[in-house]
Protein backbone atom coordinates (compact mmCIF):
# COMPACT_ATOMS: atom_id res chain seq x y z
CA UNK A 1 0.00 0.00 0.00
CA UNK A 2 1.84 3.17 -0.99
CA UNK A 3 1.55 6.39 1.64
CA UNK A 4 -0.96 8.42 -0.76
CA UNK A 5 -3.30 5.58 -0.16
CA UNK A 6 -3.04 5.55 3.31
CA UNK A 7 -3.84 9.48 3.46
CA UNK A 8 -6.50 8.58 1.43
CA UNK A 9 -8.45 6.50 3.89
CA UNK A 10 -7.55 8.67 6.77
CA UNK A 11 -9.37 11.55 4.98
CA UNK A 12 -12.35 9.19 4.26
CA UNK A 13 -12.70 8.67 7.81
CA UNK A 14 -12.46 11.94 8.85
CA UNK A 15 -14.89 13.06 6.25
CA UNK A 16 -17.32 10.14 7.33
CA UNK A 17 -16.41 11.22 11.01
CA UNK A 18 -17.39 15.12 10.39
CA UNK A 19 -20.30 14.51 8.79
CA UNK A 20 -21.56 12.66 11.47
CA UNK A 21 -21.23 15.53 13.44
CA UNK A 22 -22.58 17.88 11.44
CA UNK A 23 -25.93 15.96 11.39
CA UNK A 24 -25.84 16.88 15.12
CA UNK A 25 -25.03 20.48 14.19
CA UNK A 26 -21.29 20.54 15.98
CA UNK A 27 -19.57 23.51 13.80
CA UNK A 28 -16.36 21.47 13.25
CA UNK A 29 -18.26 19.35 10.20
CA UNK A 30 -20.41 22.45 8.90
CA UNK A 31 -16.84 23.76 8.59
CA UNK A 32 -15.17 21.29 7.10
CA UNK A 33 -18.55 19.63 4.46
CA UNK A 34 -20.85 22.59 4.93
CA UNK A 35 -22.04 24.66 2.75
CA UNK A 36 -19.30 27.44 2.85
CA UNK A 37 -16.63 25.17 2.52
CA UNK A 38 -16.53 21.78 0.75
CA UNK A 39 -12.99 21.48 0.09
CA UNK A 40 -9.52 22.66 1.33
CA UNK A 41 -7.77 25.94 1.77
CA UNK A 42 -4.93 26.26 -0.76
CA UNK A 43 -2.95 29.67 0.76
CA UNK A 44 -1.29 31.81 -1.18
CA UNK A 45 2.39 33.15 -0.47
CA UNK A 46 2.62 35.80 -2.40
CA UNK A 47 1.84 39.10 -0.80
CA UNK A 48 -1.76 39.96 -1.13
CA UNK A 49 -3.47 43.26 -2.11
CA UNK A 50 -5.79 44.89 -0.37
CA UNK A 51 -9.19 44.42 -1.42
CA UNK A 52 -11.21 47.26 -3.52
CA UNK A 53 -8.01 48.63 -5.29
CA UNK A 54 -8.34 47.97 -8.56
CA UNK A 55 -10.86 49.00 -11.35
CA UNK A 56 -13.46 45.64 -12.45
CA UNK A 57 -12.30 44.95 -16.16
CA UNK A 58 -15.25 43.68 -18.46
CA UNK A 59 -14.12 40.93 -21.19
CA UNK A 60 -13.73 42.24 -24.39
CA UNK A 61 -16.23 40.71 -26.80
CA UNK A 62 -14.80 38.82 -29.84
CA UNK A 63 -15.45 40.18 -33.63
CA UNK A 64 -16.06 37.34 -35.97
CA UNK A 65 -13.56 36.55 -38.52
CA UNK A 66 -16.72 36.50 -41.22
CA UNK A 67 -20.04 36.39 -41.16
CA UNK A 68 -22.08 34.60 -44.18
CA UNK A 69 -26.20 34.13 -44.13
CA UNK A 70 -26.29 31.24 -41.73
CA UNK A 71 -23.50 31.77 -39.72
CA UNK A 72 -21.07 33.61 -37.58
CA UNK A 73 -17.33 32.22 -37.46
CA UNK A 74 -14.53 32.81 -34.87
CA UNK A 75 -11.26 32.02 -33.98
CA UNK A 76 -9.61 31.44 -30.89
CA UNK A 77 -5.84 30.78 -30.11
CA UNK A 78 -5.06 28.81 -26.89
CA UNK A 79 -2.32 29.89 -25.48
CA UNK A 80 0.20 31.29 -22.61
CA UNK A 81 0.17 34.87 -21.31
CA UNK A 82 1.79 36.75 -18.55
CA UNK A 83 -0.95 38.40 -16.90
CA UNK A 84 -0.52 40.88 -13.98
CA UNK A 85 -3.41 39.53 -12.00
CA UNK A 86 -1.65 40.86 -8.39
CA UNK A 87 0.47 44.26 -8.38
CA UNK A 88 3.46 43.89 -9.22
CA UNK A 89 4.06 40.10 -10.19
CA UNK A 90 3.65 38.47 -13.51
CA UNK A 91 1.37 35.32 -13.43
CA UNK A 92 1.86 32.86 -16.46
CA UNK A 93 -1.85 31.55 -17.72
CA UNK A 94 -3.16 29.66 -19.70
CA UNK A 95 -5.52 31.58 -21.74
CA UNK A 96 -7.87 32.16 -24.76
CA UNK A 97 -6.63 34.69 -27.09
CA UNK A 98 -4.34 35.95 -24.48
CA UNK A 99 -6.80 36.88 -21.62
CA UNK A 100 -8.40 35.58 -18.47
CA UNK A 101 -11.25 35.19 -18.68
CA UNK A 102 -11.12 34.66 -22.58
CA UNK A 103 -13.30 36.77 -25.10
CA UNK A 104 -17.01 36.85 -24.75
CA UNK A 105 -18.70 35.28 -27.31
CA UNK A 106 -22.29 37.40 -28.02
CA UNK A 107 -24.26 34.81 -30.23
CA UNK A 108 -28.17 34.87 -31.26
CA UNK A 109 -30.34 32.09 -30.53
CA UNK A 110 -31.15 30.58 -34.17
CA UNK A 111 -28.22 31.51 -35.99
CA UNK A 112 -25.21 29.33 -35.78
CA UNK A 113 -21.87 30.13 -34.42
CA UNK A 114 -18.88 28.40 -35.89
CA UNK A 115 -15.26 28.56 -33.60
CA UNK A 116 -12.15 27.29 -34.93
CA UNK A 117 -9.75 26.57 -31.65
CA UNK A 118 -5.77 26.55 -31.93
CA UNK A 119 -3.42 25.02 -29.55
CA UNK A 120 -0.50 26.89 -28.83
CA UNK A 121 -0.51 25.35 -25.18
CA UNK A 122 1.81 22.56 -24.29
CA UNK A 123 -0.60 20.09 -22.97
CA UNK A 124 -3.59 18.34 -24.77
CA UNK A 125 -7.11 20.60 -24.37
CA UNK A 126 -10.65 20.14 -24.85
CA UNK A 127 -13.33 22.85 -25.04
CA UNK A 128 -16.80 22.35 -23.65
CA UNK A 129 -19.69 25.48 -24.36
CA UNK A 130 -21.17 24.56 -21.00
CA UNK A 131 -25.03 25.15 -21.08
CA UNK A 132 -24.41 25.03 -24.83
CA UNK A 133 -27.31 22.97 -27.18
CA UNK A 134 -24.48 21.32 -28.77
CA UNK A 135 -23.80 18.11 -31.21
CA UNK A 136 -21.97 15.50 -29.96
CA UNK A 137 -18.64 16.05 -31.94
CA UNK A 138 -18.53 19.73 -30.77
CA UNK A 139 -19.34 19.54 -26.96
CA UNK A 140 -16.56 18.95 -25.76
CA UNK A 141 -15.92 15.03 -25.05
CA UNK A 142 -13.24 14.51 -22.68
CA UNK A 143 -11.03 12.41 -24.73
CA UNK A 144 -11.91 14.54 -27.68
CA UNK A 145 -8.33 16.06 -27.59
CA UNK A 146 -6.72 18.63 -29.09
CA UNK A 147 -3.01 18.14 -28.99
CA UNK A 148 -0.57 20.88 -28.85
CA UNK A 149 0.37 22.67 -32.54
CA UNK A 150 3.60 21.78 -31.78
CA UNK A 151 3.62 18.09 -31.66
CA UNK A 152 4.79 18.32 -28.05
CA UNK A 153 3.27 15.85 -24.93
CA UNK A 154 1.31 12.38 -25.69
CA UNK A 155 -1.97 12.52 -26.23
CA UNK A 156 -3.15 9.69 -23.77
CA UNK A 157 -0.04 9.84 -21.30
CA UNK A 158 -1.81 9.86 -17.87
CA UNK A 159 -5.18 9.95 -19.13
CA UNK A 160 -6.23 6.91 -16.93
CA UNK A 161 -8.12 7.73 -13.83
CA UNK A 162 -8.57 6.26 -10.44
CA UNK A 163 -9.78 2.68 -11.24
CA UNK A 164 -9.53 3.22 -14.71
CA UNK A 165 -8.71 0.51 -16.98
CA UNK A 166 -5.48 0.70 -19.00
CA UNK A 167 -7.06 -0.33 -21.92
CA UNK A 168 -8.78 3.58 -22.21
CA UNK A 169 -10.42 4.33 -25.78
CA UNK A 170 -8.92 6.90 -27.95
CA UNK A 171 -11.15 10.17 -28.92
CA UNK A 172 -11.63 12.32 -31.66
CA UNK A 173 -8.35 13.40 -31.54
CA UNK A 174 -6.68 16.76 -33.98
CA UNK A 175 -3.66 18.16 -33.79
CA UNK A 176 -3.74 22.03 -33.76
CA UNK A 177 -6.77 23.01 -34.26
CA UNK A 178 -11.07 21.86 -34.31
CA UNK A 179 -13.73 23.71 -35.45
CA UNK A 180 -16.90 23.79 -32.90
CA UNK A 181 -20.48 24.13 -34.29
CA UNK A 182 -22.90 25.55 -32.00
CA UNK A 183 -26.34 25.28 -34.06
CA UNK A 184 -28.30 28.08 -31.39
CA UNK A 185 -31.39 26.14 -30.92
CA UNK A 186 -31.59 27.43 -27.85
CA UNK A 187 -33.08 30.15 -25.37
CA UNK A 188 -31.53 33.59 -24.44
CA UNK A 189 -29.05 32.07 -21.50
CA UNK A 190 -25.68 33.25 -19.81
CA UNK A 191 -23.29 30.55 -20.84
CA UNK A 192 -19.43 29.70 -20.61
CA UNK A 193 -16.77 28.08 -22.50
CA UNK A 194 -13.87 26.11 -20.18
CA UNK A 195 -12.11 23.25 -20.49
CA UNK A 196 -12.83 19.83 -20.21
CA UNK A 197 -9.80 17.33 -20.42
CA UNK A 198 -10.27 14.09 -18.65
CA UNK A 199 -8.23 14.15 -15.45
CA UNK A 200 -7.10 17.68 -15.86
CA UNK A 201 -10.26 19.81 -16.05
CA UNK A 202 -9.28 20.94 -12.77
CA UNK A 203 -5.85 22.73 -13.29
CA UNK A 204 -6.96 23.69 -16.86
CA UNK A 205 -9.54 25.93 -15.99
CA UNK A 206 -7.68 27.07 -12.82
CA UNK A 207 -4.95 28.20 -14.53
CA UNK A 208 -7.07 30.53 -16.99
CA UNK A 209 -9.36 28.39 -19.62
CA UNK A 210 -12.84 29.91 -19.23
CA UNK A 211 -14.69 32.55 -21.04
CA UNK A 212 -18.32 34.02 -21.41
CA UNK A 213 -20.59 32.70 -24.01
CA UNK A 214 -23.46 34.56 -24.08
CA UNK A 215 -27.00 33.95 -25.97
CA UNK A 216 -29.77 36.65 -27.21
CA UNK A 217 -32.99 36.00 -28.83
CA UNK A 218 -35.84 38.48 -29.84
CA UNK A 219 -38.19 37.38 -26.24
CA UNK A 220 -35.24 38.92 -24.09
CA UNK A 221 -34.48 42.18 -26.07
CA UNK A 222 -38.44 42.66 -26.33
CA UNK A 223 -38.34 43.22 -22.17
CA UNK A 224 -37.18 46.42 -21.28
CA UNK A 225 -34.32 45.24 -18.73
CA UNK A 226 -30.50 47.02 -18.83
CA UNK A 227 -28.63 46.47 -21.39
CA UNK A 228 -25.25 48.24 -23.11
CA UNK A 229 -22.95 49.55 -20.50
CA UNK A 230 -25.29 47.89 -17.87
CA UNK A 231 -25.36 44.33 -18.59
CA UNK A 232 -21.90 42.86 -17.12
CA UNK A 233 -20.84 39.63 -17.19
CA UNK A 234 -19.16 38.95 -13.87
CA UNK A 235 -16.74 35.45 -13.38
CA UNK A 236 -16.13 34.96 -10.11
CA UNK A 237 -13.30 32.70 -9.35
CA UNK A 238 -10.84 31.68 -6.75
CA UNK A 239 -7.12 31.23 -6.88
CA UNK A 240 -4.00 30.95 -5.11
CA UNK A 241 -0.62 32.33 -5.59
CA UNK A 242 3.25 31.11 -5.52
CA UNK A 243 5.45 33.70 -4.03
CA UNK A 244 6.54 34.89 -7.87
CA UNK A 245 2.83 35.39 -8.84
CA UNK A 246 2.39 31.89 -10.67
CA UNK A 247 -1.29 30.29 -9.97
CA UNK A 248 -0.70 27.85 -7.40
CA UNK A 249 -2.44 24.53 -7.78
CA UNK A 250 -1.59 21.09 -6.06
CA UNK A 251 -1.29 18.82 -9.07
CA UNK A 252 -0.48 15.31 -7.96
CA UNK A 253 2.56 16.05 -10.65
CA UNK A 254 3.51 19.10 -11.52
CA UNK A 255 4.04 18.17 -15.18
CA UNK A 256 0.28 17.06 -15.67
CA UNK A 257 0.75 13.72 -16.23
CA UNK A 258 -1.08 12.03 -13.42
CA UNK A 259 -4.20 13.27 -13.37
CA UNK A 260 -5.69 14.27 -10.03
CA UNK A 261 -4.26 16.32 -6.81
CA UNK A 262 -2.27 15.39 -4.09
CA UNK A 263 -4.34 13.89 -1.11
CA UNK A 264 -4.83 17.06 1.00
CA UNK A 265 -7.12 18.38 -1.42
CA UNK A 266 -9.16 15.65 -2.98
CA UNK A 267 -12.56 16.98 -1.78
CA UNK A 268 -11.34 20.30 -3.85
CA UNK A 269 -9.02 23.60 -3.71
CA UNK A 270 -10.13 26.70 -2.51
CA UNK A 271 -8.03 29.76 -3.14
CA UNK A 272 -7.50 32.72 -0.58
CA UNK A 273 -8.00 35.51 -3.31
CA UNK A 274 -11.38 36.48 -5.19
CA UNK A 275 -10.93 37.09 -8.86
CA UNK A 276 -13.60 39.37 -10.46
CA UNK A 277 -13.23 39.39 -14.66
CA UNK A 278 -9.49 38.13 -13.43
CA UNK A 279 -8.93 41.09 -11.04
CA UNK A 280 -8.85 40.52 -6.96
CA UNK A 281 -11.52 42.02 -5.30
CA UNK A 282 -12.41 45.15 -7.89
CA UNK A 283 -14.26 48.06 -8.00
CA UNK A 284 -17.13 49.00 -10.42
CA UNK A 285 -18.07 52.21 -10.75
CA UNK A 286 -21.79 52.80 -11.01
CA UNK A 287 -25.13 55.26 -11.93
CA UNK A 288 -27.59 55.48 -9.84
CA UNK A 289 -29.38 53.12 -12.18
CA UNK A 290 -30.30 49.30 -12.60
CA UNK A 291 -27.75 47.01 -13.44
CA UNK A 292 -28.03 43.40 -14.91
CA UNK A 293 -25.13 41.30 -13.33
CA UNK A 294 -24.86 37.86 -14.99
CA UNK A 295 -23.00 35.90 -12.34
CA UNK A 296 -20.79 33.45 -13.06
CA UNK A 297 -19.45 30.78 -10.22
CA UNK A 298 -16.11 29.86 -12.32
CA UNK A 299 -14.23 28.36 -8.79
CA UNK A 300 -12.95 24.87 -8.97
CA UNK A 301 -14.92 24.07 -5.63
CA UNK A 302 -15.91 26.92 -3.67
CA UNK A 303 -19.68 27.68 -3.49
CA UNK A 304 -20.82 31.67 -2.26
CA UNK A 305 -23.36 32.67 -0.92
CA UNK A 306 -23.78 36.92 -2.17
CA UNK A 307 -25.33 39.43 -0.16
CA UNK A 308 -25.02 43.25 -0.91
CA UNK A 309 -23.93 44.95 1.91
CA UNK A 310 -25.49 47.56 2.76
CA UNK A 311 -28.74 45.95 1.87
CA UNK A 312 -30.98 48.81 -0.07
CA UNK A 313 -34.03 49.99 1.96
CA UNK A 314 -36.20 47.05 2.07
CA UNK A 315 -34.09 44.46 0.90
CA UNK A 316 -34.53 42.47 -1.97
CA UNK A 317 -31.48 43.93 -3.71
CA UNK A 318 -30.67 41.24 -5.77
CA UNK A 319 -33.71 40.46 -8.68
CA UNK A 320 -33.23 37.09 -10.30
CA UNK A 321 -34.48 37.18 -13.53
CA UNK A 322 -32.59 34.18 -15.07
CA UNK A 323 -30.91 31.32 -14.52
CA UNK A 324 -28.50 28.86 -16.45
CA UNK A 325 -31.07 28.17 -19.06
CA UNK A 326 -32.17 31.58 -19.20
CA UNK A 327 -34.99 33.58 -18.22
CA UNK A 328 -37.31 33.16 -15.58
CA UNK A 329 -40.94 33.14 -15.78
CA UNK A 330 -41.40 35.79 -13.06
CA UNK A 331 -38.35 38.20 -11.64
CA UNK A 332 -37.65 36.68 -7.67
CA UNK A 333 -36.51 38.77 -4.95
CA UNK A 334 -33.27 37.96 -2.54
CA UNK A 335 -31.76 39.34 0.23
CA UNK A 336 -28.87 36.29 -0.95
CA UNK A 337 -27.80 34.04 -3.71
CA UNK A 338 -26.24 30.65 -3.17
CA UNK A 339 -24.28 29.58 -6.42
CA UNK A 340 -22.37 26.30 -6.27
CA UNK A 341 -19.26 26.10 -9.24
CA UNK A 342 -20.68 26.55 -12.75
CA UNK A 343 -23.79 27.85 -11.82
CA UNK A 344 -25.52 31.09 -13.20
CA UNK A 345 -27.73 33.71 -11.85
CA UNK A 346 -29.20 36.67 -13.98
CA UNK A 347 -29.79 39.68 -11.26
CA UNK A 348 -30.71 43.06 -11.89
CA UNK A 349 -29.75 45.79 -9.13
CA UNK A 350 -31.25 49.16 -8.82
CA UNK A 351 -28.50 51.48 -7.66
CA UNK A 352 -30.85 54.68 -7.45
CA UNK A 353 -32.46 52.72 -4.10
CA UNK A 354 -28.95 53.72 -2.34
CA UNK A 355 -28.14 57.18 -1.61
CA UNK A 356 -25.30 58.77 -3.70
CA UNK A 357 -22.06 58.21 -3.13
CA UNK A 358 -22.63 55.03 -1.47
CA UNK A 359 -20.10 52.40 -1.38
CA UNK A 360 -21.99 48.91 -1.95
CA UNK A 361 -19.78 45.76 -0.87
CA UNK A 362 -20.78 42.13 -2.76
CA UNK A 363 -19.70 39.69 -0.08
CA UNK A 364 -19.44 36.03 0.08
CA UNK A 365 -21.42 34.85 3.53
CA UNK A 366 -19.71 31.54 3.53
CA UNK A 367 -16.21 32.84 3.19
CA UNK A 368 -14.18 34.26 6.06
CA UNK A 369 -11.66 37.06 5.48
CA UNK A 370 -10.44 37.47 1.98
CA UNK A 371 -12.75 34.90 0.87
CA UNK A 372 -15.90 37.07 2.52
CA UNK A 373 -14.96 39.71 0.21
CA UNK A 374 -15.78 39.46 -3.65
CA UNK A 375 -15.57 43.23 -5.23
CA UNK A 376 -17.32 46.36 -4.24
CA UNK A 377 -19.72 49.03 -6.41
CA UNK A 378 -19.49 52.65 -5.88
CA UNK A 379 -22.85 54.66 -6.27
CA UNK A 380 -22.04 57.72 -8.51
CA UNK A 381 -23.51 61.31 -7.41
CA UNK A 382 -24.11 62.29 -10.90
CA UNK A 383 -27.93 62.48 -12.26
CA UNK A 384 -28.59 60.08 -15.02
CA UNK A 385 -31.58 58.74 -17.08
CA UNK A 386 -32.77 54.86 -16.70
CA UNK A 387 -34.96 53.70 -18.88
CA UNK A 388 -35.19 50.14 -17.85
CA UNK A 389 -37.32 48.16 -15.95
CA UNK A 390 -38.23 44.48 -14.48
CA UNK A 391 -41.60 43.28 -15.76
CA UNK A 392 -43.76 41.17 -13.30
CA UNK A 393 -43.60 38.48 -16.14
CA UNK A 394 -40.43 37.82 -17.95
CA UNK A 395 -41.37 34.22 -20.52
CA UNK A 396 -43.26 31.67 -20.49
CA UNK A 397 -42.01 28.10 -19.60
CA UNK A 398 -43.07 24.62 -20.57
CA UNK A 399 -43.54 22.00 -17.94
CA UNK A 400 -42.24 18.97 -18.29
CA UNK A 401 -45.14 16.56 -16.88
CA UNK A 402 -43.45 14.27 -14.62
CA UNK A 403 -46.56 11.83 -15.71
CA UNK A 404 -45.40 11.79 -19.11
CA UNK A 405 -41.42 10.63 -18.21
CA UNK A 406 -40.71 7.35 -19.95
CA UNK A 407 -37.95 6.31 -17.34
CA UNK A 408 -36.96 7.22 -13.53
CA UNK A 409 -33.20 6.91 -13.43
CA UNK A 410 -31.49 7.19 -9.77
CA UNK A 411 -27.61 8.24 -9.97
CA UNK A 412 -25.68 8.00 -6.58
CA UNK A 413 -22.38 10.21 -6.46
CA UNK A 414 -20.10 9.54 -3.74
CA UNK A 415 -16.72 8.00 -2.46
CA UNK A 416 -16.17 4.36 -2.77
CA UNK A 417 -13.98 2.30 0.06
CA UNK A 418 -11.42 2.50 -2.89
CA UNK A 419 -11.68 6.95 -2.11
CA UNK A 420 -12.62 7.05 -5.82
CA UNK A 421 -15.72 9.47 -6.57
CA UNK A 422 -17.99 7.58 -8.34
CA UNK A 423 -21.27 7.84 -9.91
CA UNK A 424 -23.81 4.57 -9.08
CA UNK A 425 -20.42 2.91 -7.56
CA UNK A 426 -18.72 3.21 -10.99
CA UNK A 427 -15.39 5.13 -11.64
CA UNK A 428 -15.66 7.34 -15.18
CA UNK A 429 -14.78 4.86 -18.23
CA UNK A 430 -15.33 6.50 -21.31
CA UNK A 431 -17.63 4.64 -23.62
CA UNK A 432 -19.69 2.99 -20.51
CA UNK A 433 -22.83 4.76 -20.88
CA UNK A 434 -25.07 5.22 -17.63
CA UNK A 435 -28.25 5.60 -19.59
CA UNK A 436 -29.41 5.66 -23.32
CA UNK A 437 -32.49 7.65 -23.62
CA UNK A 438 -34.33 7.98 -26.59
CA UNK A 439 -34.52 11.82 -28.72
CA UNK A 440 -38.33 13.42 -27.76
CA UNK A 441 -38.08 11.22 -24.35
CA UNK A 442 -39.02 12.67 -20.76
CA UNK A 443 -37.09 11.18 -17.92
CA UNK A 444 -36.84 12.03 -14.61
CA UNK A 445 -33.40 11.57 -13.00
CA UNK A 446 -32.37 11.20 -9.40
CA UNK A 447 -29.30 12.61 -7.92
CA UNK A 448 -28.18 11.38 -4.01
CA UNK A 449 -25.01 12.23 -2.40
CA UNK A 450 -22.87 12.02 0.21
CA UNK A 451 -20.81 14.86 0.21
CA UNK A 452 -21.38 18.44 -1.55
CA UNK A 453 -21.73 17.64 -5.50
CA UNK A 454 -22.89 20.27 -7.98
CA UNK A 455 -24.20 17.89 -10.61
CA UNK A 456 -24.01 18.86 -14.44
CA UNK A 457 -25.99 17.50 -17.01
CA UNK A 458 -24.76 18.00 -20.75
CA UNK A 459 -26.78 18.13 -23.74
CA UNK A 460 -30.24 19.47 -22.55
CA UNK A 461 -31.31 21.72 -19.53
CA UNK A 462 -33.85 20.23 -16.71
CA UNK A 463 -36.29 21.21 -14.51
CA UNK A 464 -36.15 20.52 -10.76
CA UNK A 465 -39.09 18.46 -9.51
CA UNK A 466 -38.33 18.09 -5.72
CA UNK A 467 -35.74 18.52 -3.15
CA UNK A 468 -35.41 16.05 -0.39
CA UNK A 469 -38.96 14.82 -1.46
CA UNK A 470 -40.04 18.26 -0.89
CA UNK A 471 -40.63 21.38 -3.10
CA UNK A 472 -37.73 22.88 -5.16
CA UNK A 473 -35.71 25.34 -3.23
CA UNK A 474 -35.26 29.15 -3.52
CA UNK A 475 -33.08 28.83 -6.46
CA UNK A 476 -34.30 25.93 -8.18
CA UNK A 477 -36.36 27.83 -10.72
CA UNK A 478 -36.21 28.24 -14.26
CA UNK A 479 -34.77 25.79 -16.74
CA UNK A 480 -31.11 24.76 -15.00
CA UNK A 481 -27.99 22.57 -16.19
CA UNK A 482 -26.32 22.23 -12.69
CA UNK A 483 -27.71 21.35 -9.42
CA UNK A 484 -26.14 21.67 -6.06
CA UNK A 485 -26.60 19.33 -3.66
CA UNK A 486 -25.39 19.21 -0.03
CA UNK A 487 -24.26 16.36 1.88
CA UNK A 488 -26.76 13.81 2.03
CA UNK A 489 -29.10 15.65 -0.28
CA UNK A 490 -31.77 13.65 -3.00
CA UNK A 491 -32.84 16.04 -5.28
CA UNK A 492 -35.37 15.16 -8.40
CA UNK A 493 -35.16 16.66 -12.14
CA UNK A 494 -36.94 16.17 -15.71
CA UNK A 495 -35.15 16.29 -18.83
CA UNK A 496 -35.98 15.91 -21.90
CA UNK A 497 -33.61 14.98 -24.97
CA UNK A 498 -33.70 16.80 -28.19
CA UNK A 499 -32.12 17.18 -31.52
CA UNK A 500 -28.84 15.24 -31.17
CA UNK A 501 -27.93 11.77 -30.45
CA UNK A 502 -24.48 10.66 -29.29
CA UNK A 503 -22.49 10.52 -26.30
CA UNK A 504 -22.76 13.35 -23.64
CA UNK A 505 -21.52 13.77 -19.59
CA UNK A 506 -23.20 13.46 -16.27
CA UNK A 507 -20.66 14.71 -13.58
CA UNK A 508 -19.92 16.70 -10.72
CA UNK A 509 -18.69 19.98 -11.22
CA UNK A 510 -16.38 20.51 -8.18
CA UNK A 511 -13.50 20.10 -10.45
CA UNK A 512 -11.66 17.97 -8.26
CA UNK A 513 -14.34 15.37 -7.91
CA UNK A 514 -14.51 15.33 -11.84
CA UNK A 515 -10.88 14.92 -12.62
CA UNK A 516 -10.70 12.27 -10.21
CA UNK A 517 -13.48 9.83 -11.47
CA UNK A 518 -17.19 11.54 -10.61
CA UNK A 519 -18.26 11.26 -14.25
CA UNK A 520 -20.33 9.13 -16.71
CA UNK A 521 -21.37 9.04 -20.14
CA UNK A 522 -25.22 9.29 -21.16
CA UNK A 523 -25.79 8.40 -24.89
CA UNK A 524 -29.11 9.67 -26.58
CA UNK A 525 -30.24 7.16 -29.28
Amino acid sequence: MTGGSVNRRRFLALGAAAVGVAAVGAPFGATLFGKGQPGRLLRSHAPLPRPYQVPLPVPAVLQPVRTDAAADYYEITQQVAQLEILPGLKTSAWTYGGSFPGPTLVARSGRQTVVRHRNQLPQPTVVHLHGGHTPADSDGYPIDLLLPASGSGEPMAGMNMPGMSQQMPVGKTSQGERVHTYPGNQRAATLWYHDHRMGFTGPGVWRGLAGFHLVHDDEEQSLPLPHGERDIPLMIADRSFAEDGSFQYPSSDAALHVPGVTDAYMNGVLGDVILVNGAPWPVLKTDRARYRLRLLNASNARPYRLELDPQPPGGDGLVQIGGDGGLLERPVRHDALELAPAERFDVVVDFSRYQPGTSVRLVNRFGRGSTAEVMRFDVSSAPVTDDSSVPDRLSTIERLDRGRAVATRTFAFRQDRWNTWTINDQEYQPGRALARPKLGDIEVWRFVTDFHHPVHVHLNPFQVLSRNDAEPGPYDGGWKDTIDLQASEAVEIAVRFTDYTGAFMLHCHNLEHEDMAMMGDFVTE
